[in-house]
């Protein structure tokens, strides 16, 4: 299985700060990381670096084997994205906003596309305009974008913490049944039974990566880890 992203000794100074300090990071074809740490340990950071909006300090970033800073409009057309909080036009529906980016992203996204990623998400039968959306139906709205776009990597930075864990497992679920799809999940929830879907777990903690495992060999310290992450989110 090859690795799809490789992220090599990535530094990040902001106002003489260094937020990310020394990341390596490599992520396969295929898998499901979880990425886990409290508020302020980089997270955001790194997803920012690894989509462009933010570039590093020192180090590179390498997706589908290229330089992420040579040639970032031809990877970031296969990374899809929810990043941050989403901004929509609020006259619309969500079927209609949908619509209006396939349209944007000039790719051959059908209406049953469109259909479909609402259903994965939950918003199937929703007629309201999006001014009218909870924060927990933006998030919704946010993923089936990142969706409809069939990328072979999707980063999700906090995409469902507005909404509640039956919720998340089965948008999770749904992501999941995506073949030969990538997923890189920063999450706060701590669900066992939803940490134990992905294939890696990632800990971050002021800037450095300091845990890197599967679910089963980390809690093989007697939930060590788990308390861990349970102190310090």
């Amino acid at each position: 299985m090859r690795n799809i992203v490789e992220v090599k000794e990535v530094f990040k100074t902001i106002d003489k700060e260094e937020i990310l300090s020394g990341i390596n990071l490599q992520i396969a074809e295929g898998e499901i990381y979880g990425f886990l740490g409290p508020n302020g340990a980089g997270k955001t950071t790194l997803m920012k670096c690894m989509l462009s909006l933010s570039t590093v300090t020192s180090g590179s970033i390498e997706i589908f084997g290229k330089n992420l800073q040579d040639h970032r409009e031809e990877i970031l057309s296969q990374v899809g994205s929810v990043i941050e909080t989403p901004i929509f036009y609020e006259n619309l529906t969500a079927k209609e906003i949908l619509e209006i980016h396939a349209q944007y992203m000039r790719k051959n996204i059908t209406e049953s596309d469109i259909i479909r990623a609402l259903r994965m998400v939950g918003l199937k039968n929703t007629t309201k305009k999006v001014k009218e959306f909870s924060l927990g139906m933006r998030q919704r709205l946010s993923i089936a974008r990142a969706l409809i776009r069939k990328t072979p990597i999707l980063l999700l930075d906090e995409a469902t913490s507005s909404l509640d864990n039956k919720v998340t497992t089965e948008i999770e679920n749904s992501i999941l049944e995506i073949q030969d799809l990538t997923v890189l999940v920063v999450t706060h929830k701590l669900n066992k039974s939803m940490l134990k879907k992905y294939n890696r777990i990632l800990f971050m903690k002021n800037g450095v990566i300091v845990e890197d495992g599967s679910f089963d060999n980390l809690m093989d310290r007697k939930g060590e880890f788990y308390k861990l992450v349970e102190l310090s989110m």
